[in-house]
């Protein structure tokens, strides 16, 4: 469960999302996509995530160039393994300038990983 400075953090991360995380809001929010229900900057044990949908156990990062470098590119490895060990939360990866870029292919990969969750092929 997640700590009292998690739910702080998360708050505050609600109010300063980066313009490809508010891009890609625009869409997952309010059930707009496919009735999906997505909650933005969501703390999950030591982690918060910036796009979660429960009904899925899936996990959306939008990474900016800050990713690129290995000492974060090693945390997103860890971090990404403990959702999936502890949680069972598969974590999808977007690059920002493909949400900027491609936003119609990258809501299309969201479905299509959504629906490999669920089991609807």
């Amino acid at each position: 469960m997640p700590d009292g400075l998690s739910y702080t953090r998360a708050k505050a991360f609600r109010r300063e999302m980066t313009p490809p995380e508010a891009r890609l809001w625009q869409w997952l929010r309010a059930g707009r996509m496919r009735r999906l229900k997505f909650r933005r900057q969501h703390p999950v044990g030591p982690y918060i995530l910036d796009f979660y949908c429960a009904e899925a156990k899936l996990a959306i990062e939008v990474d900016g160039a800050v990713h690129d470098g290995a000492e974060q590119a090693e945390h997103d490895r860890r971090r990404t393994a403990w959702l999936s060990s502890t949680r069972g939360i598969r974590v999808i990866r977007l690059r920002a300038t493909a949400v900027r870029d491609d936003l119609s292919g990258v809501l299309d990969f969201i479905l299509e990983v959504v629906r490999e969750r669920r089991g609807d092929r």
